[in-house]
């Protein structure tokens, strides 16, 4: 006896594989599930303002890229007249402006757009910063040493000392009102857990809002503890990367260093948009790889093509469900997935119009040339020709009566419309009326189905960005293939049955 074994072991392989490929376009390339996401796009300009003093300028400016949260899309510079590069510098990334000589204000602008993205990677540097032993005046090292003192007996380690700290100088005690003029908060915080030997940093971030003009950057301070970090805002308080908040450096790197000017000073202008996911994607995986199985990857017109390829599977698994689970007689066995994608060019009023009008004026023209005994080619040449003068007849009277609409039947697959007229008109005599009304009916439906199915929205989002669908639908295919049951249509041969059964039973009660 065959075993039906690696059949199914065929069958779990495509499901399985399907489904890694989807799993791994959506976790992997973030390709969301449904259509109609957008990502955050956050478009933000530095302005970098100096008095030149008339002599070769300078001027390197600490530049944000891909971090916690956010994503670097496109980045550029308006600087007329100077030299620009992007170079790197102990790791970090920073736009350099050069100029033989310049006189009076100068103004230099700087533009990036950065992508809200939960799946970026981090790029701050897990090792420990060298700690710096600052030699501190009086009275002021008496009080850190006290407002040390008491954070250590409240704390465990680095990061609860500095949570500590920051308590006790947000205290406003005697100590704290003294620090408070010996150093801003963020560098008093650095040079108080380098006197207790935590390892810690300064950056510099950006609290995005949307709007907001000449905004300045703000402290954040980067503690060590081991291997790990944790990031603190030193005036609140607060722990970890807030919302909203971008790392604009963290190299503990000047944001400015000008060479040949005075009075320089770098403020914020951003604006929020909104892009739509696949297009946000796309800048971001702009270097295809072989691994990234994405028709994005293909030029417009085949993308545009595919588009409608791939809908084709999801056509065949309706028809392959309705005619093998619920016994749904068609004419021509996929026929209605090719009547499905014209519904799909035409809308679906227009296309049951215009096949109603088509395969209904072709019959009666076929009727006449049954009469005339011709050959099978002969007789099929003339019924495609037909059809072709039918569809260029509706059209012009569609045109004429400026119902533009009429005009989409053109996308009808002509061939398969005079197989379908010659078909029926056969089975008309041979079966009589009622039969080609069964087939014909049974025809439509089904490309009504399948239209609603294709033209989904959400289906056309899967289709086209989850490739490994078409092996899921491969693999259930396979298994409705191996149905050997009952259809659901037959299923009132036995009503009669059921009615004996009630009847008797009510009888024996």
């Amino acid at each position: 006896m065959y075993s039906r074994k690696p059949f199914y072991i065929i069958v779990a392989v495509l499901f399985l594989a399907g489904l890694a490929l989807m799993l791994q376009r959506h976790f992997v390339y973030e390709v969301p599930w449904m259509p109609g996401e957008k990502r955050q796009i956050w478009s933000i300009e530095a302005k970098v303002e100096f008095e030149a003093q008339g002599k070769p300028v300078k001027a390197s400016l600490a530049i944000p890229g891909s971090q916690p949260g956010f994503t670097l899309m496109n980045e550029s510079a308006a600087s007329p007249g100077y030299g620009l590069s992007f170079v790197e510098a102990n790791g970090s990334s920073r736009a350099e402006w050069t100029i033989r000589n310049a006189q009076g204000h100068q103004e230099l602008y700087y533009k990036v757009d950065m992508m809200h993205d939960p799946f970026a990677k981090a790029p701050l540097s897990t090792q420990a910063p060298a700690m710096m032993a600052v030699e501190v005046a009086e009275p002021y090292a008496t009080a850190m040493d006290q407002v040390l003192s008491l954070a250590k007996e409240r704390s465990a380690d680095g990061i609860t000392l500095t949570r500590e700290l920051i308590k006790e100088l947000n205290n406003r005690g005697q100590n704290a009102e003294l620090l408070a003029q010996y150093k801003a908060p963020g560098p008093l915080l650095v040079e108080l857990l380098h006197r207790a030997a935590v390892p810690a940093r300064l950056l510099q971030g950006l609290q995005l809002e949307d709007g907001r003009r000449r905004q300045p950057l703000i402290n954040l301070l980067q503690v060590y503890e081991g291997e790990s970090y944790e990031l603190f805002n030193p005036e609140t308080g607060a722990q970890g990367l807030q919302e909203q908040q971008l790392l604009w450096e963290y190299h503990s790197s000047p944001v400015l260093d000008l060479v040949g000017g005075n009075n320089s000073r770098v403020t914020f202008t951003m604006l929020q948009q909104e892009q739509p996911t696949n297009i946000a994607l796309a800048k971001k995986f702009d270097q295809p790889s072989w691994i990234d199985v994405s028709l994005y990857n293909l030029p417009l017109e085949e993308q545009a093509l595919f588009k409608g390829i791939l809908l084709v599977p999801i056509g065949v698994l309706v028809v392959v469900f309705l005619r093998i689970i619920v016994g749904v007689k068609t004419s021509g066995t996929f026929m209605p997935v090719l009547i499905a994608m014209a519904f799909i060019q035409t809308s679906l009023i227009t296309g049951l119009v215009g096949f109603l009008i088509i395969v209904g004026t072709g019959l009666i023209l076929r009727s006449y040339l049954s009469h005339l005994n011709l050959l099978l080619v002969a007789r099929i040449s003339a019924v495609i020709i037909m059809v072709i003068g039918i569809i260029g007849f509706f059209s012009i009277m569609a045109y004429q009566l400026g119902l533009t609409e009429g005009m989409k039947i053109t996308f009808f697959p002509m061939i398969i419309l005079a197989w379908t007229i010659e078909r029926m008109s056969i089975l008309w005599e041979e079966e009589g009326p009622k039969e080609v009304v069964k087939q014909g009916g049974g025809s439509l439906m089904v490309a009504v189905v399948a239209f609603l199915a294709m033209n989904s929205e959400i289906v056309r989002h899967i289709t086209f960005n989850f490739l490994g669908l078409q092996l899921i639908v491969m693999a259930v295919v396979l298994l409705l293939g191996n149905y050997t049951g009952y259809r659901l249509t037959e299923l009132k041969r036995f009503k009669p049955l059921v009615d004996e059964y009630n009847t008797d039973g009510h009888k024996h009660d």
